[in-house]
């Protein structure tokens, strides 16, 4: 793998502004509650969108002669429209730290429903896009897909929802998948064995819950109790505290008050916490949690804190207020093309290259693309304490065979 902060690798070389470079392999990217929870229901369903809110047509950002399409949610109601307008910012501020990229943005308003995504992705393949970054949620990359498919061009999307993803079309978000592969793994390696999960009766629940049996299985591991919990989580609670004596892990996986909420229960219906290693996802990553007593001490997966302080301070220096969360999935879609671009020739976008098993890092740490339209990032393992959170491992710095 070459790195952008190498110097001596002359063709991805970042500005002395970018303070995380960008990774790209040889022949062969929840921490994540807050603003994406509140705008996604966990699970990348938009919020309802205003029908009669006319579309915008666009605009376009530099110069370069390879068209990318940019197609976020910009008028769409409340959040998504906040997490929209801090995503094409991150998208605007990558192509700024980049040394002169080949690359015309394309930016186009899907105003947050399948509908406008559609139209949008018609406009900017129109307008001559080579690839399209977005949209921001589910329900929309199927009705953009099925325009790219025609046409053979690549998608990578920002949904949180894995059953979106599939041919041409990649998922450049923080799958829960991922966290769980990440914890249970170190749990495993730290001589865990025997598993338990109180998870939530959802969408982002169920997700959960076939990593987790999946990833228990794969590290010789079992499973001693599992639960899940609609409205009556107290309910849910006395349950699983009644098999916990043969677990010494358990999952848990909501986001800052839900999950507040559960430790409590847990703890009313008899549960020891202290005698458990508890586990968590990136939604852990929360004040709410941190000043949670039950759970001091809890692990779970996120990305390496340190790359999205870095960017929120040069985001805040560029336009003067902090980014979503989600911000850096834009810079991270807009780095990569920028680099592929410069390196990789006319199959530059290819599923050939995109799904390079060497993987690209960027803000968030190393990531790559399944051939099956997901992804896998590597994480670092960060542990809940009064002050915040304590990383105890750290992401790697490569995939292993």
């Amino acid at each position: 793998m070459a790195d952008l902060r190498d110097p001596s690798f002359k063709p991805l070389r970042a500005t002395r502004r970018t303070a995380v470079g960008l990774i790209l392999g040889a022949p062969m990217l929840a921490a994540c509650s807050g603003v994406q929870q509140t705008l996604t229901s966990q699970f990348g369903q938009q919020p309802p969108a205003d029908a009669a809110q006319p579309q915008q047509q666009g605009q376009s950002v530099g110069n370069g002669r390879v068209k990318v399409g940019l197609v976020l949610p910009l008028s769409a109601p409340g959040n998504a429209g906040v997490a929209a307008q801090s995503m094409k910012n991150a998208a605007e501020m990558a192509l700024a730290e980049f040394n002169n990229p080949d690359i015309q943005l394309l930016v186009k308003d899907d105003t947050g429903n399948p509908q406008g995504a559609q139209a949008a992705t018609q406009q900017a393949l129109d307008e001559g896009a080579e690839i399209i970054l977005g949209p921001l949620f589910a329900q929309s990359v199927p009705a953009a897909a099925s325009l790219t498919r025609q046409r053979n061009v690549s998608m990578i999307a920002f949904s949180t929802d894995s059953s979106v993803a599939g041919r041409g079309v990649y998922l450049l978000s923080f799958l829960p998948e991922s966290d769980v592969n990440r914890i249970i793994g170190y749990a495993a390696g730290v001589g865990k064995r025997s598993y338990a999960a109180l998870l939530p009766d959802n969408a982002y629940g169920s997700v959960v819950e076939a990593a987790f049996k999946q990833v228990v299985s794969s590290k010789g591991g079992r499973i001693a109790a599992f639960e899940k919990y609609g409205a009556d989580r107290a309910g849910a609670a006395r349950t699983i505290a009644q098999a916990l004596s043969g677990a010494d892990a358990l999952l848990l996986a909501d986001d800052g008050d839900a999950l507040a909420g559960v430790a409590d229960a847990l703890t009313a219906a008899g549960a020891d916490l202290r005698r458990l290693q508890l586990l968590g996802t990136g939604l852990w990553d929360n004040p709410r949690v941190f000043a949670t007593p039950a759970l001091q001490g809890g692990l779970y997966a996120a990305p390496d804190p340190s790359g999205f302080r870095n960017f929120s301070g040069r985001y805040r220096t560029r336009y003067g207020q902090d980014p979503v969360r989600t911000a850096t999935l834009a810079y991270d879609a807009v780095a990569l093309v920028a680099a592929l671009a410069r390196t990789q020739g006319p199959k530059r976008f290819s599923g050939e290259v995109l799904t390079n098993p060497s993987g690209f890092a960027g803000i968030d740490g190393l990531f790559r693309f399944r051939s099956d339209g997901t992804n896998e990032r590597g994480l670092a393992v960060m542990k809940v304490a009064s002050t915040g959170a304590q990383a105890v491992a750290g992401s790697p710095k490569s995939f292993g065979a």
